[in-house]
């Protein structure tokens, strides 16, 4: 067993430089893929009274502030915290380490993960909901993603301390009203979010990724990976790349809708996708001030790449 939980682990701190991630389980049957909302983005409130009156920022994503957290003590190899009971509710609670979900219907919520929050185990993945909670922390940065791979739904999280924010790595991931600042260590390729070895329906709608000032990077949203089919891409506001807005290759749906994008905050060029096969509509340049607020609209985005 412990050999066992050792590659694991091996797997999950393993640095991603050349993109030589170890490979996500196999796909299981999913739910059908989710609807693009349509209409603005209303505000974020939240019970503690917390709030944005647009996009996602810390003010409104995170555990929420002032909450006493209880500290879990790690179970496995004094680096990570691991769940084997299905239906496991973690709620306030601090992991001092990485949260391993090995068993599926696993809820986290108004909680702290100083590392990250990953599903695999081996060939089989686990269905899990983290809400109100922050993973990853400001003072160093890991190459691994922050949240993966697959049937999870992630809402109000504030994702910090992590070269990848979100991985995409096999059916039903639905990514909503969450904050990422990213960061890099020599040899990554940081991303918001990425797509490897992706899945059918991907749902990212309303968030901010915040990629400005970081230095070995791909893109904000990146997804480019063929293996995914119908991917939605709405209302998020997002800086920062080599080219910022990547969406191209997948099978089925295409959409890009909605977007914000802050003027010149990219290294090559603003959008890099494939624009014959995905309905791109409503996307902005924009301004913004120090607090994520649109100051003003800069003209409309086009797509550009690929026909």
């Amino acid at each position: 067993m412990r050999g066992h939980v050792l590659l694991i682990l091996a797997l999950m701190i393993a640095a991603t430089a050349c993109r030589a991630d170890p490979a996500p389980p196999p796909r299981t049957s999913a739910p059908p893929p989710a609807t693009a909302p349509t209409g603005p983005p209303p505000a974020i409130v939240r019970p503690d009274g917390s709030s944005c009156p647009d996009h996602p920022t810390p003010a409104c994503t995170g555990a929420p502030r002032g909450l006493q957290l209880q500290e879990v003590q790690l179970n496995t190899e004094n680096v990570a915290f691991r769940v084997r009971s299905s239906g496991t509710v973690l709620d306030g609670v601090h992991i001092p380490g990485h949260l391993l979900v090995h068993a599926d219907d696993v809820t986290i919520r108004n909680s702290v993960i100083d590392g990250d929050v990953i599903n695999a185990d081996g060939p089989r993945s686990f269905r899990f909901t983290i809400t109100d909670s922050t993973v990853g922390t400001p003072g160093k940065c890991e190459t691994m993603p922050a949240i993966g791979y697959d049937k999870y739904k992630a809402t109000r999280v504030l994702v910090q301390g992590h070269g990848d924010g979100f991985r995409f790595s096999g059916d039903d991931v639905e990514i909503r009203d969450s904050y990422v600042k990213l960061c890099s260590r020599p040899g990554d390729h940081s991303d918001g979010i990425q797509a490897y070895n992706g899945g059918k329906g991907l749902l990212f709608h309303h968030n901010t990724v915040d990629q400005r000032g970081v230095k070995d990077i791909t893109a904000p949203i990146f997804l480019v990976d063929g293996k995914s089919r119908d991917v939605t891409v709405t209302d998020n506001l997002v800086m920062g790349g080599t080219y910022s807005i990547q969406v191209r290759n997948a099978s089925g749906k295409q959409i890009v809708r909605g977007n914000k994008l802050v003027d010149g905050s990219w290294v090559y060029g603003p959008v890099d996708s494939e624009c014959a096969k995905t309905e791109w509509a409503g996307n902005e340049l924009v301004t913004i001030d120090e607090s994520y607020r649109v100051t003003s609209i800069v003209g409309p985005l086009e797509c550009a790449g690929a026909s």
